[in-house]
């Protein structure tokens, strides 16, 4: 199943980028043993995309047909590391081929396209900006990994 990252905003060579190229690698290396993977970087320059309904229009464009849409919202549900990866697991042995984790501008989400997603789940109940809360994803994604491969990595 492939994994997809659909954010708004650019993210330029920085700590936060190095951060995010190191756990989607990792995931990417554990994941494909898993059938999980790779994990593919979408961006949605908000320069072009300013205004929420617009950044909506523009995150659909990225998002596969047919994925499983999951919004990143701080209403969401809030889930544990071995919950993430126990759905991410349920998802692909459906059969789901693409999964596309959606993070929204320094707004957040439009609602109308934060409602058609079929999950939205919270990363906690502060806010984060965008930027780390993709760091936080991958990291999530790489544990996830790690518990479905049995690693010891994650520790309850």
């Amino acid at each position: 199943m492939r994994v997809h990252l659909c954010a708004v905003g650019r993210l330029r060579k920085g700590p936060e980028r190095a951060l995010i190229s190191d756990y989607l690698g990792r995931f990417g290396r554990i994941g494909r043993q898993l059938a999980l993977g790779p994990c593919l970087e979408h961006e949605v320059d908000e320069r072009k995309a300013s205004s929420m309904s617009a950044q909506a229009q523009a995150l659909t464009r990225v998002v596969p047909d047919g994925a499983t849409v999951i919004a990143l919202d701080e209403r969401g549900d809030g889930l544990n590391s071995r919950d993430l990866a126990l759905y991410l697991a349920r998802l692909r042995d459906a059969g789901q081929s693409d999964v596309a984790f959606v993070i929204g501008g320094a707004d957040g989400l439009d609602p109308e396209f934060r409602a058609t997603a079929q999950r939205r789940i919270s990363l906690g109940t502060m806010v984060w900006p965008h930027m780390l809360v993709r760091v936080m994803l991958a990291e999530q994604l790489y544990r996830a990994a790690t518990i479905l491969s049995g690693s010891p990595y994650h520790r309850d």
